[in-house]
């Protein structure tokens, strides 16, 4: 909790339901890789919360204008809502392609507008904002809480202040509520003349809209602890009297490039589009995911090739042991059972492998404690397939020790978005049902000793990315 500094026992104020407020994106260009680490990281906070038991209800704003959207319209000479709407579709196209579960809400700022003109309404009047000449600001001298979120004091940041004086402003550090309105620019009635919001007021107005005060969990990057967090809280507190504005503020670090922050402004960012071009929805997530969110993380293509690799053989090894289950339908288990091949063993450790994933979330959600936990039963469920060698030496323990250890692969890897590609679609089954039928092709022509021919199936399914496999029990196949 970055408000008190400390990790915390999570206790939500309504019992079974837990309500989040994530700071959305400002739609002014195509949605880029580090703005994936917030959006998939919240995305996992909730899949987990949901694992857990409870309910969650999520915000997530759309500031749809702002200075940056207006002045690409300007050099593109469009619309600002032009500008917003395209690229705002290109975030929720592109989050889709993520498998990040969209919000229950995301509310545009442009359609709250009588709500931000009555939270400003309310802090002049209750003394904490004034106006000058149509434009409105918020007196941080007047809130004694501020500067708690960033443990920094009003004095020393007035002293240190390099903000270009505004002779409009009581101080240097008061920020605007309400801008008066500029030839051109999208602009709306208010008491104080035409104008629009400021950045920080849009927040507080849509999470008091929609989650009410002394809300659960307040997300964004750390980048927002100040000013963007530390004025939302101030407004908002001033406003209803009330505290805290939210009970847990989490944020995570920022990905780097060179160890260089990615951002749009400093041209060093690559587009979430171009990177799914290279490597599938899981990559992203498991490069993310195999790294705790207050951590820093350096993107590079060196780092996604390492992600592609280890995923595979997550990817792998669930690809196995579906299949080994699919051929136990096909099967009658024997009835005798072989040691070595017990799967009472395989169940504990799947039952391990569930209690460390959950002793990792529950630390302040370490996925990496959670994506270590999915590698060492997917190293379980591979011995166990190698040490049996086929459906044939199963029996109905095995199959069950087998059954539990996918069904738990394939859910904690599901808590964490991963394995959405593998069998989301609905040719899955009728690709693995292809790739079965070009075995037994396959092992005709061997069988004939037409090895040319064999060789070929064999070769033009490695091109593919399927390897065949073959051992004394017949041949098996996984993915690259």
């Amino acid at each position: 909790n970055t408000l008190t500094r400390s990790k915390e026992e999570f206790v939500p104020r309504k019992q079974g339901r837990v309500d989040i407020y994530q700071c959305g994106v400002t739609p002014y260009d195509y949605t880029h890789i580090g703005h994936a680490r917030q959006y998939v990281f919240w995305d996992t906070v909730r899949r987990y919360l949901k694992y857990r038991g409870w309910k969650v209800f999520c915000v997530q704003n759309v500031t749809d204008v702002d200075d940056k959207i207006i002045a690409r319209a300007g050099a593109e000479g469009v619309k600002p809502e032009e500008i917003s709407e395209e690229y705002h579709r290109d975030f929720v196209e592109v989050m889709d392609m993520l498998g990040v579960e969209r919000p229950d809400v995301m509310p545009k700022v442009t359609q709250h507008i009588p709500e931000i003109i009555k939270l400003v309404e309310g802090l002049i009047e209750k003394g904490y904002a004034y106006q000058v000449d149509g434009d409105v600001f918020f007196d941080v001298t007047s809130f004694p809480g501020y500067g708690k979120l960033s443990g920094r004091s009003i004095d020393d940041m007035i002293a240190g202040a390099r903000i270009e004086i505004n002779p409009k402003k009581r101080n240097t550090m008061d920020f605007a509520l309400w801008k008066s309105a500029k030839p051109g620019e999208p602009s709306w009635d208010s008491p104080w003349g035409a104008g629009r919001p400021g950045w920080h007021i849009e927040c507080s107005a849509l999470a008091l809209e929609y989650l009410g005060s002394g809300f659960d969990m307040h997300g964004g990057g750390d980048e927002l602890v100040f000013p963007h967090h530390e004025n939302e809280i101030a407004q908002s507190e001033a406003f209803t009297g009330q505290e805290p504005f939210a009970k847990y503020f989490v944020h995570h670090a920022m990905l780097n490039i060179d160890d260089v922050k990615m951002s749009k402004s400093l041209g060093n960012f690559f587009s979430v589009r171009d990177v799914l071009k290279e490597f599938e929805p899981g990559v992203i997530r498991y490069f993310f995911a195999s790294r705790h969110y207050r951590s820093p993380a350096n993107y590079g293509v060196e780092e996604l090739e390492a992600a592609d690799t280890a995923y595979g053989r997550l990817v792998s090894t669930l690809d196995a042991g579906r299949r080994a289950l699919a051929e136990a339908d096909r099967a009658e288990a024997k009835a005798e059972r072989a040691e070595e091949t017990s799967g009472l063993a395989l169940m504990a450790d799947a039952e391990e492998a569930e209690r460390r994933f959950v002793q990792g979330m529950d630390d302040d959600f370490n996925t990496a404690v959670g994506i270590a936990a999915l590698h060492d039963l997917a190293r379980s469920i591979n011995e166990f397939l190698h040490v049996t060698g086929g459906m044939a030496r199963y029996d109905r323990e095995d199959l069950k020790g087998l059954q539990k250890a996918v069904n738990t692969l394939e859910t904690l890897g599901g808590v964490l978005g991963l394995f959405q590609e593998a069998g989301a679609s609905g040719d899955s089954g009728l690709s693995e049902s292809l790739v079965s039928l070009l075995i037994e092709v396959r092992n005709d022509l061997r069988s004939k000793k037409e090895w040319a021919l064999a060789d070929k199936i064999r070769d033009s399914l490695k091109d593919i990315g399927i390897v065949l496999e073959d051992t004394s029990t017949g041949t098996i196949w996984k993915r690259m």
